[in-house]
C-alpha cells in the first residue's frame, strides 16, 4: 500500500479542511462551521458549508460531501495519488518511501526533474537574447505572441554544438544526467557527447504535474531530416503515456472545457490562444490506448480535430479503430475533419473561435465515421457486396469488448443496413424502385450504381468523410440501395459547408478589389466584419495590407490593378479567379468595375447593414434554440419560430441589392 491509514491521517491532522477549502472557495464564518457558494454548482445563497472539527465539507446544493483529499480530487481533476502527493507537499509532509530501492529511484527522478528545468530555462533566455532574434522571428509569422511563449515555456537551441552542455555543467549537472534526460546525444560511435537540439525553437513538454520531462524542436533550416524533434525515451518521459499540454487541460477539462485532440504543438497553441484550453496532442506518434486512457479521464466524448488531407483522414481512422475495442458506455470520441488544406493554426488566425466553432459543432460521433468509412467509394448493386459489407460491420461491432456497448453498436448499424440497401414495400410491379428520399430508378440504374464516398471527395483508398456530399447525395438516388439518409445527405457537412465562400462575401470582397478606395473611407468597418469563410478572412487581411502598401492616385482601374497583382504575387491568384467565377455579377452593378461611385456605395451599405443582420439573426437563433432546449415553453417556441421567419425574410433580401445601378447605366425595372 502506497499511502497507509496513519500516514493519510497525518496528513488531514495538519491541513484543517477550511485552509484547503479557502484557497478556491470564499468561506464566512458560521458558528463552528464556515459557509460559502458551492463550488460545484452555480447559486446565490450559500448552501456549502465546511467543518473543521469534523474533517469534512458538505455541499446541500449538489450532494458532494468528502474530506481534503476528495475536495482536491473533485476541484482539480487529479487522481488520488496525485491529490496525496500535492495535499503533503503543502503540508510539508514527507511521502513514505515504500523500499530503499524506490526511494533512490524517488531521488533520481527528482534529480532528473531539476536538469530538465534547469534546460528549459536556459532555451527560454536563449530565445529572449540576441541569438534567438530568428526564432522569434519564426514565431512572429506564426502569431504567437511574446506573452502566448511565456505562457508555454517557447524557447530556443542555438546552432553551437556544446552550448547547453557548458551551460548545465556550470551549474554542477554530470554529463551523466544529461545524458540520461535525452539532452545529449552519446553512443559508441559519439567521442564527445553534444547536444541533442541545435537550431531549433523548443517547446518544453510537461507531465500531469507540470513537470518538464522532455523536449520537442522544431527546425528553422528548410533541409534538416527531421523538421521536429522529440526527446528520446528516458526515466521520466514515455511518449506513448504522454500528452502535449496536459496539465492545463485537464484542470480546463474539470472547469467544464472540452477535450481537443490536435496533431500538433503550435496546432494545441493556437487553440488554447483561441479559447480552447483543453487542448492536447499526442507526441510524435499515433494516439495510443494509453494516451486514449488519459483522454477518457478528462472528458466522455473527446473531439480528435485533424487536418483535412488524406493523412488527416487515416490517422482519423486509425484513432477509430484503436478506440472501439476499449469503448465503454458513455465513453466514446468525436471527430472533426478541417477544411483541406487547414490546420488548427491556420483556422484559428483567419478565422478565430467562431471558424473553430463551426467545426467542432459539426464533430461527428464514432458510429458514424465507422459507417462512413466502410461504404465509401464501395458497389452495392448485388447481394454478395451487401452480404461482405454486412459481415464487415458485424466484425467491427464484435471487436467492442464492453457487452453492452457492443449491442448498441450492432443495432446501431443494422439500422443504418436497412435504411441503405431496403426498398420500398410498395413499387409498382415491374417498374421502378424508390430508394428512401430518392427518385424512382429501374433495374438498369441498379446495375450502374456505384455509391461515392458518403462524405464527399476523392474515392482514393476508403473515401473523405468531410467533403462535398452534393454530389454523393445525386449519386446516391441513382440506385435503390442508397448509403446516407436524406437527412444526413442535407446537412451542412454533407453539403461542404466549407466548400465555397457565401454569395453575400464574394460580393463585399469583390467590392473591395473592383473598387478599392472603399477601404480609404470604411477601413474600420471592412476590418470588423464577421466572416464565417476562412478563405474571406485571409482575402480581406490581404486586401487590406495590398491596400496599404501602395500610394494611391485616384484613378480606380490602376488601382485595382495594382492591387490585383500584389495578390497574385503573394498566392492568391487562386481564390481571385474562384470568387470572380463563383457568381454572376452582371445585376449587382455596384460590385462590378467601372461602377459609379454612388451605385458602389448604395451597394455597399445594403451589404453591410444585409450581414450584419443576417449574423446578428444567427447569434439570435442559437439563443433560441438553447432556450428551448432548456424550457420547451410556448413563448420559446414562439422565439424560435420567430427568428427563423426573420432569417427567411432576411434571406430574400439579398435579391434588392441588385436593384442598384441607375447611375451606372441600369435602367430600373419597371412594374
Amino acid at each position: 500500500m502506497r499511502f497507509t491509514p496513519q500516514f493519510l491521517d497525518e496528513l488531514r491532522a495538519r491541513l484543517p479542511v477550511s485552509e484547503v477549502v479557502g484557497r478556491r472557495v470564499k468561506l464566512k464564518k458560521a458558528g463552528k462551521e464556515w459557509k460559502g457558494l458551492s463550488p460545484f454548482k452555480q447559486e446565490k445563497t450559500p448552501s456549502f458549508t465546511v467543518n473543521d472539527q469534523k474533517g469534512f465539507y458538505h455541499c446541500f446544493a449538489s450532494g458532494n460531501h468528502g474530506d481534503i483529499i476528495r475536495f482536491v480530487m473533485e476541484t482539480e481533476g487529479l487522481g488520488f495519488v496525485e491529490a496525496v502527493e500535492s495535499l503533503a507537499s503543502q503540508a510539508g509532509l514527507a511521502l513514505p518511501v515504500v523500499s530503499p530501492d524506490a526511494a533512490r529511484q524517488d531521488q533520481r527522478r527528482k534529480t532528473l526533474y531539476d536538469v530538465m528545468d534547469l534546460a528549459a530555462k536556459f532555451f527560454a533566455d536563449t530565445l529572449a537574447s540576441r541569438n534567438g532574434a530568428r526564432a522569434r522571428g519564426y514565431l512572429a509569422d506564426r502569431s504567437i505572441a511574446p506573452a502566448t511563449q511565456l505562457q508555454f515555456r517557447m524557447g530556443f537551441a542555438s546552432s553551437e554544438k556544446y552550448a547547453l552542455k557548458e551551460h548545465l555543467g556550470a551549474q554542477g549537472i554530470s554529463v551523466e544526467d544529461m545524458i540520461e534526460t535525452g539532452l545529449l546525444i552519446s553512443g559508441e560511435d559519439v567521442p564527445v557527447p553534444f547536444d541533442r537540439f541545435r537550431d531549433r525553437v523548443m517547446f518544453p513538454i510537461t507531465d500531469a504535474r507540470g513537470r518538464v520531462i522532455a523536449f520537442g524542436g522544431r527546425a528553422l533550416e528548410k533541409d534538416v531530416p527531421a523538421k521536429y524533434l522529440n526527446s528520446p525515451e528516458t526515466p521520466l518521459f514515455h511518449k506513448g503515456d504522454n500528452l502535449y499540454n496536459i496539465a492545463t487541460a485537464r484542470q480546463a477539462a474539470h472547469d467544464g472545457a472540452p477535450v481537443i485532440v490536435a496533431e500538433g504543438y503550435v496546432d494545441v497553441i493556437a487553440l488554447v490562444t483561441a479559447g480552447f484550453a483543453g487542448a492536447v496532442a499526442p507526441l510524435g506518434t499515433a494516439l495510443t490506448e494509453n494516451q486514449l486512457a488519459l483522454l477518457w479521464k478528462m472528458a466522455d466524448e473527446p473531439i480528435l480535430c485533424f487536418d483535412g488531407d488524406s493523412a488527416g483522414q487515416r490517422a482519423a481512422f486509425r484513432a477509430a479503430d484503436l478506440a472501439l475495442p476499449h469503448l465503454k458506455p458513455g465513453k466514446s470520441l468525436r471527430f472533426a475533419l478541417l477544411p483541406e488544406g487547414q490546420d488548427p493554426d491556420d483556422l484559428a488566425r483567419s478565422g478565430g473561435r467562431a471558424a473553430i466553432d463551426e467545426v467542432l459543432n459539426a464533430a461527428k460521433p464514432l458510429a458514424e465515421v465507422l459507417w462512413s468509412r466502410e461504404i465509401a467509394g464501395g458497389s452495392f448493386a448485388t447481394p454478395e457486396r451487401r452480404a461482405a459489407l454486412e459481415a464487415r460491420i458485424k466484425e467491427l461491432s464484435r471487436s467492442i469488448a464492453d457487452e453492452t456497448v457492443r449491442r448498441y453498436y450492432w443495432q446501431d448499424f443494422t439500422q443504418r443496413l436497412q435504411r441503405a440497401f431496403t426498398p420500398e414495400q410498395n413499387a409498382p410491379r415491374g417498374g421502378n424502385y424508390r430508394g428512401q428520399g430518392g427518385p424512382g430508378f429501374g433495374s438498369e440504374s441498379a446495375r450502374r450504381f456505384q455509391p461515392r464516398a458518403p462524405f464527399g471527395g476523392n474515392n482514393a483508398g476508403r473515401g473523405d468523410f468531410r467533403g462535398n456530399l452534393s454530389t454523393a447525395a445525386r449519386t446516391i438516388a441513382r440506385g435503390p440501395y442508397q448509403v446516407a439518409s436524406p437527412h444526413l445527405a442535407n446537412s451542412p457537412i454533407m453539403r461542404g459547408q466549407r466548400s465555397a465562400i457565401s454569395r453575400r462575401e464574394t460580393l463585399i470582397l469583390l467590392s473591395l478589389i473592383n473598387h478599392p478606395w472603399l477601404l480609404h473611407d470604411h477601413l474600420e468597418e471592412v476590418a470588423a466584419l464577421e466572416l464565417a469563410h476562412p478563405e474571406a478572412h485571409k482575402l480581406r487581411a490581404a486586401i487590406i495590407g495590398a491596400y496599404s502598401n501602395y500610394s494611391h492616385t485616384g484613378d480606380d482601374a490602376a488601382e485595382t490593378a495594382r492591387l490585383k497583382t500584389s495578390l497574385e504575387k503573394s498566392g492568391f491568384s487562386e481564390q481571385l479567379q474562384r470568387i470572380e467565377a463563383s457568381l454572376t455579377t452582371k445585376d449587382v452593378w455596384g460590385a462590378q468595375p467601372g461602377a459609379a461611385r454612388e451605385d458602389v456605395l448604395s451597394t455597399w451599405h445594403q451589404l453591410v447593414a444585409l450581414h450584419r443582420q443576417w449574423h446578428s439573426l444567427l447569434r439570435e437563433l442559437k439563443d433560441a434554440e438553447q432556450a428551448l432546449a432548456q424550457d420547451s415553453s410556448d413563448q420559446n417556441l414562439d422565439w424560435l419560430r420567430d427568428v427563423k421567419a426573420r432569417l427567411a425574410a432576411a434571406d430574400g433580401l439579398e435579391a434588392s441589392i441588385e436593384g442598384f445601378g441607375e447611375l451606372s447605366g441600369r435602367f430600373q425595372r419597371s412594374g
